[in-house]
C-alpha cells in the first residue's frame, strides 16, 4: 500500500476540500496522484507556497516550502 500525503495544510489547502491522504496499490499510482496534486496547488493556490514530492518509505510526502 502506497500513501499519498500532505506534510502541512496551508490555509489554500483547508479551503480547496481536497483530501489529505490516499491509499493506492502500486507506486506507480501513487506518483501520478502526486504529481497531479503538486501541480495543481503550484498552478491554483495564492502561490505563498511551492508543493513538491519527496518518497519516505511506502509515503509520497507533498511537501510545503515557503515561496521567495
Amino acid at each position: 500500500m502506497y500513501n499519498v500525503k500532505i506534510e502541512k495544510e496551508c490555509g489554500c489547502f483547508k479551503r480547496s476540500g481536497m483530501e489529505s491522504i490516499k491509499s493506492f496499490e502500486n507506486k506507480d499510482d501513487a506518483m501520478v496522484e502526486a504529481q497531479e496534486w503538486a501541480a495543481e496547488m503550484n498552478e491554483t493556490f495564492c502561490q505563498k507556497h511551492n508543493f513538491s514530492i519527496v518518497e519516505e518509505g511506502n509515503d509520497l510526502i507533498i511537501k510545503v516550502e515557503m515561496s521567495n
